[in-house]
C-alpha cells in the first residue's frame, strides 16, 4: 500500500530563487541611488549655471550704474580689463564705495570688480571671469572660447567658466553673456 501524501506538490522557493529576487532587487536599488546621484549633480550644476548668469547680469547693472568708466575707450575702460582667476589669489581690497563714500568712477568700478572677483572666488571652485569685445559664435557644442577677438565694434561680453565635479581644470566658459552692442 502506498502512503499518500497530504500535499500533492510541494510548496515554496528554493534558495536559487530566492538568491535571484535578491539580486534583482539589489539592482534596482543600485541604479536608483545612480540615478539619484546624477540628479544632485544636475541641481547643483544647474544652480551653479543660474549663478553664474546672476553673476554675468549683475556686471552689466553696475556698468550700466557707473556710465563715465564704462563709457571710455576699450583701452581705458576698467570693465574691458577683467580677467580674473580665483585660482591666483584673493583680489586686492579696494576703497570701500558703500552708502555715501565719496568714490569717483574709477574707484566704483574697482569696487565693482572686487565684489565680482569675490563672489566668483567663494561660489565657483576655480571660477575664471572675462570681460572683453567679442563677436566670435560658440561652436557646434554651444561652448565658446575663452579667446576674444576684440574688434571694435563688437559686442562687450561676459564670459565666465569654472571647474566641473572631477574637472582638473576650468574648461570652456559655461556662461558667456552679451552685456552691450557695438560701441557708440
Amino acid at each position: 500500500m502506498r502512503l499518500r501524501s497530504r500535499f500533492p506538490f510541494h510548496s515554496g522557493f528554493t534558495l536559487v530563487e530566492v538568491l535571484v529576487a535578491l539580486f534583482v532587487v539589489g539592482l534596482g536599488i543600485a541604479g536608483a541611488a545612480g540615478l539619484q546621484t546624477l540628479a544632485v549633480r544636475a541641481a547643483r550644476d544647474a544652480a551653479r549655471l543660474a549663478d553664474g548668469t546672476r553673476l554675468a547680469s549683475s556686471l552689466g547693472e553696475r556698468m550700466r550704474a557707473n556710465p563715465v568708466a564704462a563709457a571710455r575707450p576699450d583701452d581705458a575702460n576698467p570693465y574691458l580689463q577683467v580677467d580674473y582667476d580665483a585660482d591666483s589669489g584673493v583680489p586686492a581690497t579696494p576703497v570701500s564705495c558703500y552708502a555715501d563714500t565719496a568714490c569717483d568712477p574709477d574707484d566704483l568700478a574697482r569696487f565693482d570688480l572686487f565684489e565680482l572677483s569675490s563672489a566668483l572666488a567663494i561660489s565657483f571652485p576655480g571660477g575664471r571671469i572675462l570681460t572683453c569685445r567679442d563677436a566670435a559664435s560658440p561652436d557646434a557644442t554651444g561652448l565658446s572660447a575663452w579667446a576674444c577677438d576684440g574688434r571694435t565694434g563688437a559686442p562687450v561680453v561676459v564670459k565666465i567658466g569654472w571647474r566641473a565635479q572631477g574637472d582638473t581644470a576650468t574648461g570652456a566658459p559655461k556662461v558667456m553673456l552679451a552685456l552691450a552692442g557695438a560701441a557708440p
